[in-house]
């Protein structure tokens, strides 16, 4: 996979070393107000009995617990939306879900807690010491559980050292399907379009515009004759050679093409006040000339391209909010990485890059009709709409197709896209 895709599984390494720079600040403050609640703990003995003031430690180690959650559930936040947390960043490693987009709250935690386990085992402990007043044996009962707490960690930490599957998930990525991918070395996939990268589209490729030519043919040529040739007949000057219509613009028969009148002499204007230039004679065998007309010779008649053929049908296209523009096919899914159900295996996938995870992995499904698409919501989790030419948006009901005609925009997440024409 990091061949093919750019993408580079995180080593074993450098996941234990963003671990320890993750673990540090909150480590540091708990053994800093522990250990100053344990010193303020007070004895007195009243009688046979001995009473422990705990109110030090109740305060200090309070405040380095709910320090250490601020920071927890605020790391865990960043980390669940952009797969970055201190040590992550430091060194050049991102956690990610199985798509490869930002992991979310549900896997953070879910690795988190694998992780922890046997540190949350420790605090459980310290928690019993100080309600059931175990002081004298709390450092037997909590050094143990502490030390095998973080070795559990470590362990889980660089598991994936052990994934025969090029090192590519520990035990903790197995159990929540998550993947730590070194930025450094490859792609980050979140920011690129997840585990496929960002789906390409070949540039729209339209049909050459044929030129179209003069229905009025330019004169033959001479042939050539044996014999001599008439001094009376000399030959008419070449007529200049038709210029062929604009491409983009429609071919106009000029006035001129209308047919003279029967009796109207070469050279003489006509009716509408146009000149009827003479016709060009050819030479021919014992010098008599004879009239041939251009329009004589029906061989070299053209026939203009497309005349009287079907119409040529509109070609859907849709522009991303990000700029980038894709002609349809007849099946497309869009979606964050969509998939085909059974029947649409050959239905266009378009991959939308959101960070923010706003769309689902098929978030809808779009059916091209020639004047327009029907859009089907694939059951979504944040649903879509749909805003028509005049202004006026309509959510769209989950599995329900909606007729959207182009000028029309249809939101999908917290990503748009606009249906036009090519």
């Amino acid at each position: 996979m990091g061949v093919n895709l750019q993408l580079a599984p995180a080593t074993a390494g450098k996941r234990l070393g963003a671990a320890v720079i993750d673990w540090l600040p909150p480590l540091a403050v708990l053994v800093v107000t522990f250990a100053i609640g344990f010193a303020g703990i007070t004895r007195s003995r009243s009688g046979q009995f001995i009473t422990y003031d705990t109110a030090s430690l109740v305060l200090s180690g309070g405040i380095g617990l709910a320090l250490t959650a601020v920071y927890l559930f605020t790391v865990m936040g960043i980390e669940a939306r952009t797969g970055k947390t201190p040590g992550n960043l430091l060194m050049g490693i991102r956690s990610a879900d199985n798509d490869g987009y930002a992991p979310g709250a549900g896997t953070v935690f879910l690795r988190g807690l694998i992780t922890g386990a046997g540190i949350i085992l420790a605090l459980l402990a310290a928690i019993l010491v100080v309600v059931f007043r175990w002081f004298e044996p709390a450092l037997f009962i909590l050094s143990p559980l502490v030390f095998a707490g973080a070795a559990w960690a470590v362990l889980v930490v660089v598991s994936n050292h052990w994934d025969k599957n090029s090192g590519l998930r520990g035990w903790h990525d197995k159990a929540a399907k998550a993947l730590v991918f070194d930025v450094k070395a490859g792609r980050n996939p979140i920011t690129t379009g997840g585990i496929q990268g960002p789906y390409s589209f070949a540039p729209l490729d339209l049909p050459p515009v044929q030129q179209v030519l003069s229905p009025v043919a330019g004169p033959p040529a001479a042939p050539a004759q044996p014999g001599p040739v008439a001094a009376s007949a000399p030959a008419a000057p070449a007529a200049p050679a038709p210029t062929p219509p604009s491409q983009t613009t429609p071919y106009a028969a000029p006035a001129s093409f209308a047919p003279p009148a029967a009796d109207a002499p070469a050279g003489q204007p006509f009716s509408g006040g146009v000149s009827m230039p003479a016709a060009p004679f050819l030479p021919v065998q014992g010098g008599q000339g004879t009239q041939h007309h251009v329009d004589d010779d029906v061989e070299r008649t053209q026939v203009r391209p497309g005349a009287g053929g079907p119409a040529p049908v509109a070609v859907l296209r849709i522009r991303l909010d990000d700029g980038r523009d894709f002609q349809l096919d007849r099946s497309v899914l869009v979606g964050r990485n969509p998939v085909g159900q059974a029947g649409e295996q050959h239905a266009q996938l378009l991959a939308v890059d959101d960070p923010g995870r706003s769309i689902s992995k098929t978030h809808l499904h779009l059916l091209t009709d020639g004047a327009g698409i029907w859009v089907t919501d694939r059951n979504s989790t944040n649903g879509s709409a749909v805003t028509t030419p005049n202004g006026a948006r309509t959510p769209l009901a989950p599995g329900v197709p909606t007729f959207v005609i182009p000028g029309s925009s249809v939101h999908f997440g917290d990503r748009t896209f606009y249906l036009g024409q090519a």
